[in-house]
């Protein structure tokens, strides 16, 4: 999507020094998408096959690199639902997930994945949770990803679960073991959620450290602290290639990383490209949300019902020019702009709204109007409707 510069309307100050220093503006950040997995894994969600295979498609069509068809061996419907997706040969890369376990990797072969993602906890505290030891999980890893190699999987990620909280000596020895037994490419996973976004920058500069240029470095963060989009353009600054989230943060607890969100983020505040468009953000939400069946708050970033519609008379009276009560243009995420009416309106909302509708009103009667439609949104605690807009509007005449 070709975005102008005269749809972005951010302040100058975003292009200091201190704030674009780190960041990499000729490299295109890219998003694999984990809805049909770990967003499924929010509670209470339940997505079909036939809803993951509409998903995976819209998702395609927003241009995400890569999307993880989800775990077969949770149920038949999910077989089902990867099989269905690897056959529809979308312009995604289709990615499976597996722990480091034959039997789940196997499930993948048998179904044709070509690309696979292999997780184990790292750390200490989850290690005792599974009644693991660093040994056992150093086997488990190299024997499971020689197993997908020797078998057929093209490319291996290792995700190294709940990395953020891994012992920093430990979690180089599991990549290193992971990349020699032939993993192409590593996650840095905060499985809980706990990274500070300087810490993500730390620590995806040290990964970047012990493995080099050539590996590809994943970031997967979640949203307990409410800081999912800060810490993966954190991750960004010290050189993760790879963002991983879903659609409308959906995820455990709190939630993933919104990948809208870090997209909108990274290209207008630090200049940073990114294989999204922006454009198709808000069709890929609603189908979420639909097949979901939930709703996502109507003030959220980029997806939000009403990120684009003015109540306030004061911010209506600017709605001639966007530039003063946006930040960005509505065109980019192919949202409508528009003046609704209730408690906070003014009488340039009255105005508008008359236009809008066609409808006539004499001046000194649209003060009347305007208290008539104050009092209607206070009394029931929402907007007034166009039907009842034009029911005052002739009760005044």
């Amino acid at each position: 999507m070709n975005i102008r510069p005269d749809q972005v309307w951010t302040t100058p100050l975003n292009d200091l020094n201190v704030v674009q220093q780190g960041f990499d503006h000729s490299r295109t950040v890219r998003f694999y998408d984990t809805t049909l997995r770990d967003g499924e894994q929010t509670t209470g969600i339940v997505f079909s096959a036939d809803d993951k295979v509409a998903i995976a498609r819209k998702l395609a069509d927003l241009g995400v690199s890569r999307i993880e068809s989800g775990f077969p061996r949770v149920s038949d419907d999910d077989t089902e639902a990867v099989k269905r997706i690897l056959d529809a040969h979308l312009s995604s890369e289709i990615w499976g997930f597996a722990r480091c376990l034959k039997a789940d990797i196997d499930a993948h072969l048998e179904l044709g994945t070509r690309y696979l993602l292999c997780e184990i906890t790292t750390s200490d505290i989850k290690m005792k949770a599974f009644g693991f030891t660093r040994e056992k999980v150093v086997e488990r890893i190299t024997g499971s990803i020689k197993h997908a190699k020797d078998n057929g999987i093209e490319k291996v990620n290792f995700f190294a679960v709940d990395s953020t909280r891994t012992d920093l000596g430990f979690l180089r020895d599991v990549y290193g073991s992971a990349l020699a037994a032939g993993a192409d490419e590593v996650s840095v996973v905060d499985t809980i959620g706990v990274c500070a976004p300087e810490t993500a920058e730390y620590l995806i500069r040290q990964v970047r450290s012990w493995l080099g240029p050539q590996v590809p470095i994943h970031w997967h963060g979640h949203n307990d602290f409410g800081l999912a989009t800060a810490a993966a353009i954190a991750a960004v600054r010290g050189g993760a290639d790879w963002v991983q989230g879903t659609i409308n943060g959906m995820g455990e607890r709190a939630g993933n990383a919104d990948i809208c969100e870090v997209a909108l983020a990274l290209q207008f505040l630090y200049h940073v490209p990114v294989a999204l468009d922006l454009g198709k953000a808000r069709e890929v939400s609603e189908l979420v949300q639909k097949s979901g069946n939930y709703t996502v708050d109507c003030w959220k970033p980029v997806v939000g019902k009403y990120l684009f519609t003015r109540e306030s008379g004061g911010v209506a009276a600017q709605f001639h020019q966007p530039s003063a009560i946006e930040p960005y243009s509505a065109e980019i995420v192919h949202a409508d702009r528009r003046v609704v009416l209730g408690k906070k309106s003014g009488l340039v909302s009255i105005k508008m709204k008359l236009d809008e509708l066609g409808l006539k009103a004499p001046d000194d009667k649209q003060p009347e109007i305007l208290e008539k439609v104050k009092t209607l949104g206070t009394t029931k605690k929402r907007l007034v409707s166009d039907q009842e807009f034009r029911a005052i509007v002739a009760g005044t005449a």
